[in-house]
């Protein structure tokens, strides 16, 4: 249809599951609906909108004006920015006429994964253990509570929140907004293996291990509570291995495997010659900072985690039908621990996510209500960040980028920051 049309073309989009194509004339507009798809009146081609769009491209934008693109759904040029004066003012110098948008500035954003590097206080290189919420274990000796850290890519990541060394030997760091967890370790041959839990293994059992130095090894499992007599004093506790590890190895993932086991505490001898690695157990690690390991499949139990970084709550836990879900700081309650189930749909309290009386008009309430498998209870949180419900085919968002306590309603999917989500 763009080509039929070519300058006259006036954009399309998806209106729940309608193929809508603007028109500047009738003449078009029975072509349109000739084709099966539903015309809309508008007053600018495409085109016109992408050369507007293109003078903004080439102006010099100030740090307070975040996104610009064209919107075929309201026929024009949209800038985002942290006030809608910053954008008018933005949009004015370039000679545009734009719809203004308030919200966050976007940021580049980075997945931890088990094994990769990190950097503490600048000069210490460690490996990655497990993802947790909020961040990721790792071991204690690899750098003291409030140390800071830097991911594989020398970017800013976060911050001791525990660390335990000698006596034993591990640590959990707190990443900042721009790290997600995710349930995977590093098999340094161009993929990941898949965390699905952290059932302690026996005896001889067959483990791996994953650092930033020597990469992926594996061995078996040859002692447990060993005492290591370190030059730092004495760490109790640990798991013998006849694996072979390396110096930047510390911290890094142990596994049997899909089943989380430790992160890499010390050992003797290196890879080229042989040598045996002792693991701090990770059940310890979780059970003392009250973390959760992020795991993959169906029925993983996760915060959801949006707009400034606030979490989707049910307000005072009240797990009723009909409660409307709000966002609040993130405290780890069960109020904020949704379970993300096979069946599509996200749980909390024994109760599901729900829409309003299966609505699908912007503003229909988003709520708890008891699971009874319908299609206002299914729910995808995409790649892209957005909590889809498909009947609707529209996004779960935060009512006019409240903050604290603001309900939560369906709206057209707009990609704007009060419908981000993310598990942590």
């Amino acid at each position: 249809m763009r080509a039929k049309l070519s300058d006259r073309f006036g954009g399309a989009w998806l209106d729940n599951g309608t193929l809508k194509i603007g028109v500047l004339d009738e003449a078009d507009a029975a072509i349109v609906r000739a084709a099966g798809a539903a015309a809309v009146p508008v007053s600018r081609s495409e085109q016109t909108l992408n050369s507007e769009k293109l003078l903004l491209d080439k102006a010099s934008a100030p740090a307070d004006v975040y996104t610009w693109y064209v919107d075929p759904t309201s026929n024009s040029v949209v800038v985002e920015a942290a006030t809608a004066d910053a954008a008018r003012s933005f949009a004015s110098k370039a000679g545009v006429s734009v719809r203004t948008r308030v919200s966050e500035a976007p940021r580049p954003l980075y997945d931890i994964r088990g094994g990769d590097q990190y950097v503490i206080n600048r000069n210490v290189l460690c490996s990655v253990g497990f993802s947790v919420d909020g961040g990721f274990v790792t071991a204690g000796h690899c750098g003291g509570t409030g140390s800071p850290t830097l991911g594989y890519n020398n970017v800013d990541q976060g911050t001791f929140a525990g660390s335990s060394f000698p006596g034993n030997d591990y640590a959990w760091v707190r990443t900042n907004s721009n790290w997600t967890p995710t349930p995977y370790v590093n098999d340094y041959a161009g993929g990941s293996v898949a965390v699905s839990g952290s059932q302690e293994a026996g005896i001889g059992a067959s483990v791996c291990r994953s650092g930033r130095t020597s990469g992926w090894h594996c061995g078996t499992i040859q002692a447990k509570d060993v005492t290591a007599n370190y030059s730092n004093g004495p760490v109790y506790g640990l798991t013998s291995t006849n694996a072979c590890a390396e110096g930047g190895d510390s911290g890094g993932a142990w596994l049997a495997g899909n089943q989380a086991q430790g992160v890499t505490s010390g050992g003797s001898g290196d890879c080229k010659t042989g040598g045996g690695t002792l693991f701090q157990p990770l059940n310890e690690i979780l059970s003392t900072y009250g973390l959760r390991l992020s795991t993959t499949g169906g029925g993983s139990s996760n915060r959801i985690i949006g707009y400034q970084d606030k979490c989707v709550d049910v307000p005072n836990s009240n797990g009723a039908q009909g409660q409307r879900l709000a966002t609040w700081d993130c405290n780890g309650g069960a109020n904020q621990n949704w379970t993300f189930a096979g069946d599509g749909t996200v749980r909390a309290l024994g109760l599901c996510m729900d829409v309003n009386g299966g609505g699908n008009a912007n503003g229909t309430a988003i709520q708890l209500w008891g699971c009874n498998g319908s299609a206002a209870q299914q729910f995808v949180l995409s790649g892209a960040g957005d909590l889809v419900n498909p009947q609707a085919n529209k996004c779960v968002d935060i009512t006019g980028f409240g903050g604290i306590g603001t309900p939560l309603e369906l709206w057209d999917c707009t990609g704007g920051a009060n419908q981000k989500w993310r598990r942590g």
